[in-house]
């Protein structure tokens, strides 16, 4: 099936970046897992060590009795993703509300490409929601349009189209609605 073939494709770029980042001992994008909603503390801890650091968020209303406000809660909840060496690993792993640095056996980097697909989502004011993480569908790249060069997986739902941005290693997705006639695959 030509869909097993993408996702080898992308587990291949994984492994690349895995060891670039070893090789070059260069910053890497890792997923932080947080205690419970502390993402938010971690992120500002993060930028006041000045360590690149990247919050996805989105906005819900909230209501209380007298009143009604929209907040932001953090899209993946219980995680924050930050760029750094691993040789500074101990400057972010003492940040308040930091648990670890996600990984099997080892702390393991998330491609940029996978960052950079998420943070085009999010500067853009398309519509999108948290989706369950998926292991099937095919890898498709957006040719046109506001999204164009954002690639994830593509899934069809009864009469609607989506495309699922995952983040692999914390296996969090996030899905967007997106023309069928501008994606093709990568």
């Amino acid at each position: 099936m030509r869909c097993g073939a993408e996702w080898a494709k992308l587990r291949a770029m994984q492994e690349i970046t895995h060891s670039n980042c070893e090789r070059n001992r260069g910053c890497c994008w890792f997923a932080l897992q947080t205690r419970s909603r502390y993402e938010k503390i971690v992120r500002r801890e993060l930028a006041t060590r000045n360590i690149e650091q990247f919050l996805p968020t989105v906005k819900r209303l909230s209501q209380w009795k007298d009143r009604k406000k929209e907040i932001e809660f953090p899209l993946f909840p219980g995680y924050c993703f930050a760029r750094f060496s691993l040789d500074n690993r101990l400057a972010v792993l003492q940040s308040p509300g930091v648990v670890h640095i996600v990984g099997a056996l080892r702390p393991e980097p998330i491609p940029d490409l996978e960052i950079e697909s998420l943070r085009i989502v999010m500067n853009n004011r398309t519509r999108y929601e948290l989706y369950p993480y998926l292991r099937e569908g095919c890898l498709v790249e957006v040719t046109q349009g506001p999204m164009q060069g954002v690639k994830g997986v593509f899934v069809r739902q009864a009469r609607r189209y989506r495309l699922v941005l995952s983040i692999n290693l914390i296996q969090r997705a996030v899905a967007v609605e997106v023309d069928a006639s501008s994606v093709v695959p990568a």
